[in-house]
């Protein structure tokens, strides 16, 4: 057995951080699914921009640059087309776990990160647009941002709760999900609507590495994963959660993302085997993927009270890390890269849409 089957099998879900329209023509992706093991996949500006610099879009983006059609539009197009392939590819699971796997994530616009209310309208245009009830629309949970998520969850549309980065942050994520379906259940309307709450890793370790003592560096994400994983397990077992999943809804689930070892010292599936738990997900790059399948270890799952965390993120306390105040700066960060990773995916297509129908 491989280590990412063995991974699956102790439940937690793999998901692939990918996708190109090339890998959906060769076949890639659903080799991941029946070898790998992966059972969803997730999406950013950045994936994208990646793979339309490759020219492979090319003719796509000559067929949909028609007159007075925006960028933006050019590229919701292009990867709606994408994630609807993505989609039926994992449809069948998605199918067979009652709606608990088998997603894919679709990213509103970074430039609305700060607006609660162009956030809603986005949310619900590009999930209908979509047409896939497998479909996650990635929201960021700034403070903006959280009203969105409870009103899209409360309007049916499944959310992906990006740019989390503490047990602080999952919290008001989580606490935005329940008041969505809180609602839904109030309205007699099914509350079962898909959730996850992605809360990114390696950038810790990376905020830190410079500050740090030698044998305190790659471990504050991994301190920061436990004590938002104790939060997650508390969360699941409050007892508002356990009276709306007896009224039939689903429970979110903890989403382990940025999961790419940024170290090169450091072990290259660091952020998978440190971070194995069930009725979680784990969603990585394909050369993280690719390490972990070749050479991964599973090891012990983390343990529900947190383990170690306090005592190691007091380490850090101490080494002058305020975790709290990182965890916003590495939010606002993380927002204002999503920014620049899109402006620069609209001047590609812009600048490939000129040259494409000159």
């Amino acid at each position: 057995m491989t280590a990412t089957q063995e991974l699956h099998q102790r439940g937690q879900s793999l998901w692939l951080d990918n996708i190109t329209r090339r890998m959906l023509d060769t076949g890639q992706i659903q080799h991941y699914i029946e070898a790998y093991s992966i059972t969803g996949l997730t999406s950013n500006p950045s994936i994208f921009d990646q793979a339309i610099e490759t020219g492979y879009y090319d003719d796509a983006i000559r067929a949909a640059a028609t007159r007075g059609r925006t960028d933006e539009d050019l590229f919701f197009e292009l990867a709606i087309q994408d994630l609807r392939r993505a989609a039926d590819l994992f449809l069948a699971i998605h199918e067979r776990t009652d709606g608990v796997d088998g997603w894919v994530s679709l990213e509103v616009s970074p430039l609305l990160a700060y607006d609660t209310d162009a956030t809603i309208r986005a949310a619900k245009a590009l999930h209908a647009r979509a047409g896939r009830p497998n479909l996650l629309i990635k929201i960021p949970g700034t403070k903006e941002g959280l009203p969105a998520i409870t009103e899209c969850i409360a309007s049916g549309v499944p959310v992906n709760v990006t740019l989390l980065f503490s047990a602080d942050h999952y919290r008001a994520a989580a606490r935005a999900y329940r008041d969505g379906v809180q609602r839904r259940v109030e309205a007699d309307r099914d509350p079962a609507v898909g959730s996850v709450a992605s809360v990114f890793m390696s950038r810790w370790d990376v905020a830190v590495a410079d500050q740090v003592p030698e044998q305190l560096k790659d471990q504050l994400a991994l301190a920061v994963g436990l004590d938002t994983y104790r939060a997650y397990r508390r969360f699941l077992d409050s007892d508002a959660m356990q009276r709306l999943e007896n009224a039939g809804a689903r429970p979110q689930r903890l989403l382990w993302a940025s999961t790419r070892t940024k170290d090169p010292a450091a072990s290259d599936t660091l952020y998978v085997h440190g971070l194995a738990a069930p009725f979680t997900v784990n969603t990585m790059p394909d050369a993280t993927l690719e390490a972990f399948h070749d050479h991964g270890e599973v090891g012990d799952p983390m343990p529900a009270d947190g383990g170690a965390c306090d005592e190691m993120l007091s380490r850090f306390a101490d080494a002058g890390v305020d975790v709290r105040a990182l965890a916003d700066k590495l939010q606002r960060d993380g927002a204002q890269a999503f920014v620049t990773s899109w402006k620069d995916l609209l001047g590609r297509i812009s600048a490939q849409r000129a040259a494409l129908t000159t």
